[in-house]
């Protein structure tokens, strides 16, 4: 039997191209196949029509070995991924008799009567392997024809991965020999995309054959590295690859794989026996709800201020008026005394502050809207004071400097922080 190394999915179902629902069943699909080396190939969503289903397929199949397609597969008028599929592929539907009854008997058990509608999910595919649903009515199918398979699966996310996990996958699996795909996450922050790749444009060429891409989002730079092969083969190359990538980008590596900034930064406090504080004002206390996110960070967070205005900076935060009045609360200045008032007001080891224009409005010249100050007070007093300008919505601005923050704070924690900045 073959392996199969593209495939495609095809998601059913009208609703997924309104702004209500997402297919999200193709990114679990996605996950569980590359652990097998197949990569899909190609992702679609069509509405609940016959002719789209199987326009869709004709050009599912030209790129791919095998499709899966989800969803469609109800007792309703709309359900039509069943009949589609077998006008599409020229077989016929044929009513299986003992599957009514057995329906007819969950319904019974459940003391319900099943309607007269629901029989359609009887009609099996002509020469399919049907694959029972534990979980539902609706069973799915594995249809060979012309040289490409096609595994038709509901599109209820439980069903569809009971379904792939004890029917589909464990044969595909065999189908594979062996071979697995093994993926790395490097996870960087305090850089922008373009930085990245400058630094680690050499070695692409080294590993030309093994795929590496870069993923972008406010405050973080995915590394994404992947690698197939016989399973002992494919962890000794991507063990050689990640250490290629970590020996050019070095500490700003924060993390690999699931675990996020705040995580990270959750676990260097607990390694160094430190505690961290917090002054925010334009980030809203975001900061402290990332970092509250990780279980167990009381052992190292103490608490917080949001001093979003100027009053609460001077009455809880000890920032100086004179302070305030000749440099603004969106300065470094302020953003030090912020720093040092909250390590003082917590008794932390490490406290950080952050304050800026998040936007819409407030922006000037001087300070356009994205503008944000920083400092990360330790025992040494101010030991880091940045200013950063954030391209984006508010919501960006906002999410980008809550992680560049925490960013700061782990470079403090690695004793690797940059000089202050007396201006930027």
């Amino acid at each position: 039997m073959t392996r199969f190394k593209k495939a495609a999915v095809v998601a059913v179902g009208s609703e997924m191209l309104g702004p209500l629902r997402q297919d999200t069943n193709s990114l679990w699909l996605a996950a569980r196949l590359e652990e097998i080396g197949t990569s899909i190939v190609r992702k679609a969503v069509v509405g609940d029509d016959a002719a789209a289903i199987g326009a869709e397929l004709a050009v599912a199949s030209a790129s791919a070995d095998i499709v899966f397609v989800t969803g469609g597969l109800g007792p309703t008028a709309d359900d039509l991924t069943v009949a589609a599929i077998a006008g599409w592929l020229g077989l016929a539907l044929e009513r299986n008799a003992a599957f009514v009854a057995e329906m007819r008997r969950k319904f019974e058990s459940r003391g319900l009567r099943m309607a007269p509608n629901n029989e359609k999910q009887a009609d099996f595919i002509e020469g399919s392997r049907v694959l029972s649903n534990p979980r539902g009515t609706a069973p799915g199918f594995w249809i060979e024809r012309g040289g490409k398979e096609y595994v038709v699966l509901p599109g209820v996310p439980s069903e569809m991965k009971e379904i792939m996990t004890e029917r589909v996958l464990p044969d595909l699996s065999r189908r594979a020999g062996g071979v697995v795909s093994r993926r790395r996450v490097l996870r960087i922050a305090g850089m922008g995309e373009s930085a990245v790749e400058e630094i680690v444009a050499p070695l692409y060429e080294k590993w030309k054959d093994d795929p590496v891409t870069i993923l972008a989002s406010p405050g973080e730079v995915q590394l994404h590295l992947r690698v197939a092969g016989e399973p002992e083969a494919a962890a000794g190359r991507l063990a050689a690859m990640e250490a290629d990538f970590r020996a050019v980008l070095g500490a700003s590596i924060y993390g690999a794989d699931d675990e996020d900034l705040p995580a990270a930064v959750g676990r260097l406090l607990r390694e160094k026996g430190q505690t961290l504080a917090l002054a925010e004002s334009c980030t809203g206390g975001m900061v402290a709800s990332l970092l509250t996110d990780v279980p167990g960070s009381s052992d190292y967070f103490l608490g917080g201020v949001v001093s979003y205005g100027n009053a609460a900076k001077r009455e809880l935060l000890r920032v100086a008026q004179e302070t305030l009045a000749l440099h603004g609360a969106v300065s470094l200045e302020v953003a030090g005394e912020m720093a040092l008032g909250a390590r003082e007001r917590f008794a932390a080891g490490v406290a950080a502050a952050v304050t800026g224009i998040a936007g819409p409005d407030g922006g000037s010249p001087e300070k356009p809207v994205g503008t944000v100050c920083f400092a990360v007070s330790g025992p040494g007093g101010l030991e880091t004071a940045k200013r950063r300008v954030f391209p984006g919505d508010r919501a960006i601005v906002r999410r980008a400097a809550s992680l560049f923050c925490l960013h700061l704070v782990r470079r403090q924690l690695l004793a690797e922080a940059p000089a202050v900045e007396v201006r930027a």
